[in-house]
């Protein structure tokens, strides 16, 4: 157990450890380089226009694969990137590095080649695997004492998180898409680095949280492991390159091959969990419980992800931004979800404790259904401004930004009661030996969703957009609906966890 770094030199951060600082400003540019990144790499990809280094004249269908694939793959190496820091180097290395080789990854992009954009996605990704589930853990390191002083410092932390995203996209938009699309990846990659440098600085406030606990012995074994892991895994990557650089494979084709993947994994650790372990009957059912909050999950983050994809063609192509005469960069609008997410969390907790006290909160299977109803009301709310503009794949008359804001909204909502309870709830149902698995599975819900939704950002130009967003609105409110119906057995299947 770590010695908590609350006071250094008597200073504390809002009356928490010092080291909470350090992690804050690490995540908060961290966060700042990926959404600064994602409000342009859709964008990028199909750009056609000549600017001074223009986009790529891709197919929508292509470039939301590709950003299907490189979300999801994001999410999903956080799983051996957790642990790689638990066995081989500890936390805070894990963090440092992966910061590293993040920040190299949008410098790469910033290089307009394609070859540098395409190693600078990997590089990101393996990079994101290190440091997202990692500085996590060491927040919650800085308090060994758990408790609602715990919560509170994630609370902190967490917005944070909000901040980057927040500004992340009104400055790395507006160099991208009004000046240079390589600026504004290349503005992503300084934000990683000041995001560095305060680490390094604030490397001695973070106490011993993050430091490596495994015994030498232990951790050669598990080096040898890793570096036989990352032999293969370079010359899968390399061959998948190959494929796709001739021709074999296309990106749609990989983005389908994950989803089975990804997929097919979790179903079979989520039957051998059930029943091949020795679990006992009440644990059995809650793995039930668990398989399905993974595919609530799994569809939800597949819409709300939509942002980045859907979403910000309609932003670019089909909405009227002009402000005063001025037009403003379509990433802009991918600030809202931040921005409404620090305005709105303090008065969703609030409204948690005061049905709590009454005795009225929702419980969890509720959450989960109003969280996929709000989204599914998100996309209802596109498809007459989906209508208005005529949309037939290559022209259309646009609409206000106020459909994308409401949208945006209501799919705020949905986030705010699905994702904080999601963690959560899944750290109770999951039997005690299985915890950091099942909170692989939770990771592995948030990879598949945006998976699946590149595939379905595809068809952007392919289909009227009407049919997409409703078929996006009806499937995940219906699924919405159902769970809201069974949330009296599914309740009881999870034995008296809330």
């Amino acid at each position: 157990m770590s010695e908590p770094a609350t006071n250094v030199g008597g200073k504390t951060f809002f009356g928490h450890p010092l080291g909470l600082s350090t992690l804050f400003f690490t995540e908060m540019w961290e966060r700042f380089s990926y959404y600064g990144m994602r409000a342009l790499l859709v964008l990028f990809m199909v750009d056609q226009m000549g600017k001074t280094n223009g986009g790529m004249g891709m197919t929508a269908a292509t470039a939301a694969a590709i950003y299907g694939i490189y979300t999801g793959m994001a999410y999903l190496v956080c799983l051996p990137g957790g642990w790689i820091a638990d066995r081989v180097i500890g936390q805070r290395k894990a963090v440092l590095y992966g910061g590293i080789i993040i920040a190299a990854g949008h410098f790469s992009m910033a290089v307009p080649t394609t070859p540098m954009f395409f190693t600078g996605l990997v590089l990101i990704v393996i990079g994101t695997g290190l440091l997202k589930p990692n500085i996590s853990a060491m927040v919650a390191d800085l308090y060994p004492e758990g408790g609602a002083r715990r919560d509170a410092g994630f609370t902190i932390f967490y917005m944070g998180i909000n901040i980057g995203a927040f500004i992340a996209p009104l400055i790395c938009s507006y160099l991208g898409e009004k000046v240079n699309w390589h600026y504004g990846f290349g503005a992503a990659g300084v934000g990683m680095t000041f995001g560095i440098i305060q680490y390094i600085v604030g490397w001695k406030r973070l106490g011993s949280a993050g430091e490596f606990r495994g015994d030498r012995a232990t951790m050669l074994r598990d080096k040898a492991r890793m570096n036989i892991g990352l032999v293969i895994g370079f010359f899968v990557v390399a061959a998948l390159a190959f494929l796709l650089y001739n021709g074999t494979l296309t990106p749609a084709f990989v983005a389908k091959m994950l989803t089975g993947v990804i997929f097919g994994f979790a179903a079979l650790f989520l039957l051998y969990m059930a029943f091949l372990s020795g679990l006992d009957g009440v644990e059995r059912k809650r793995v039930g419980v668990i398989a399905i909050f993974f595919l609530a999950a799994s569809l939800f983050w597949s819409g709300f992800e939509q942002a980045g994809t859907s979403l910000n063609l309609f932003a670019e192509r089909l909405t009227d931004r002009h402000i005063m005469g001025w037009e403003m960069p379509a990433g802009w609008l991918q600030s809202a979800n931040a921005l409404f997410i620090i305005a709105m969390a303090p008065v969703f907790a609030a409204l948690w404790v005061m049905l709590s006290s009454r005795g009225k909160e929702p419980t969890s299977p509720t959450k989960f259904a109003l969280g996929l109803m709000l989204l599914g009301l998100g996309f209802l709310v596109m498809v007459p401004a989906a209508v208005r503009t005529g949309y037939d794949g290559e022209v259309g008359i646009p609409v206000g930004a106020q459909w994308l804001l409401m949208t945006y909204l209501l799919h705020t909502f949905g986030e705010l009661c699905l994702s904080p309870v999601g963690l959560s709830t899944m750290t109770k149902l999951a039997p005690k030996r299985f915890v950091g698995q099942v909170m692989g599975i939770w990771f592995m819900a948030t990879s598949l969703g945006n998976v699946i939704g590149g595939q379905v950002a595809g068809r952007f130009d392919s289909l009227p957009l009407p049919q997409i967003f409703g078929a996006v609105a009806s499937t995940t409110a219906g699924i919405g609906l159902l769970l809201l119906i069974f949330t009296k057995p599914i309740q009881k299947l999870m034995g008296g966890v809330h």
